[in-house]
């Protein structure tokens, strides 16, 4: 076990506990000399307001691109899962976009918002819809992102919902039909709850990437306008890197290492309420 320990030590577990112990210390990131300020930094954050700002924006952004990226991958992968001739193509161009770089995605959206010549407000202007600023209004900058998101991640929720639904036995379709069962029940009573763990696998994993999201907030918004799409990770950054406080910036990814957890366990707690493993 010794090979696969040294990298996990070396790689995951040393830099946690020394994030950790940064966090307890005024270390600007330069300077050899470390100050320790204990709880300092964390009581900082936690009676900033914009500590507060952040959080909602995070939760925001979270909730906007978990629940769209599982239903529309589910409903996608419904859609898809037929043998018909051209679904293989159909299913490589919703998947192309989870393995192209999110940077190279991002510049592409941003254009795609242009406001004077961009393709979003032209298809709204063809509905006689008005012009929105998207990444510059602070009204539309979240949902912006969060479209890009979701855009990116549901082909890769339709090929697990794919593999899942295969794994439905069809006996239990054959027995509510001749119950008289119509398509909306056995959805609702068959194929649902035999697909939950894979729901349950999606809903954190989709969750905590959310959480971590970096790359679209930095190409398309840089946190902004007025702060609107700016996350608990992008304030980590700017701590990090544009103000050099490693200290409040290392305590700020150790909250988010623990609401990440709680949001998990919450997820694993309620998951045996809905969850149905065969």
């Amino acid at each position: 076990m010794i090979p696969a320990l040294l990298p996990l030590c070396v790689f995951y577990l040393y830099p946690i506990f020394y994030s950790f112990y940064i966090s307890f210390t005024d270390w600007d990131y330069i300077s050899p000399e470390v100050n320790f300020v204990l709880f300092e930094n964390y009581y900082y954050l936690l009676t900033d307001p914009i500590f507060y700002q952040v959080l909602v924006n995070t939760l925001y952004f979270m909730l906007g691109t978990v629940l769209p990226t599982v239903v529309g991958g589910l409903l996608l992968a419904m859609l898809i899962s037929n043998k018909q001739k051209g679904m293989s193509i159909y299913r490589t161009i919703i998947f192309s976009p989870w393995v192209t770089p999110t940077v190279a995605i991002s510049i592409v959206w941003s254009w795609i918002y242009e406001p004077d010549v961009g393709l979003a407000n032209w298809l709204l202007s063809l509905i006689n819809l008005p012009a929105l600023g998207w990444t510059s209004s602070t009204t539309w900058a979240m949902p912006a992102v969060i479209i890009v998101t979701v855009w990116k991640g549901v082909g890769w929720a339709m090929i697990f919902y794919m593999h899942a639904l295969k794994t439905v036995p069809s006996s239990l379709y054959e027995a509510a039909d001749l119950d008289g069962a119509g398509r909306f029940k056995k959805f609702i009573h068959i194929t649902i709850p035999l697909i939950s763990p894979t729901t349950l696998f999606l809903v954190i994993i989709t969750m905590i990437d959310a959480i971590q999201a970096y790359d679209q907030i930095q190409v398309m918004t840089q946190g902004g306008p007025a702060g609107s799409t700016r996350t608990i990770l992008y304030m980590f950054y700017q701590a990090a890197f544009e103000q050099f406080d490693m200290g409040r910036a290392t305590a700020l990814s150790t909250i988010l290492v623990i609401i990440t957890g709680m949001l998990a366990a919450v997820q694993f707690y309620v998951s045996r309420k809905w969850v149905h493993y065969q």
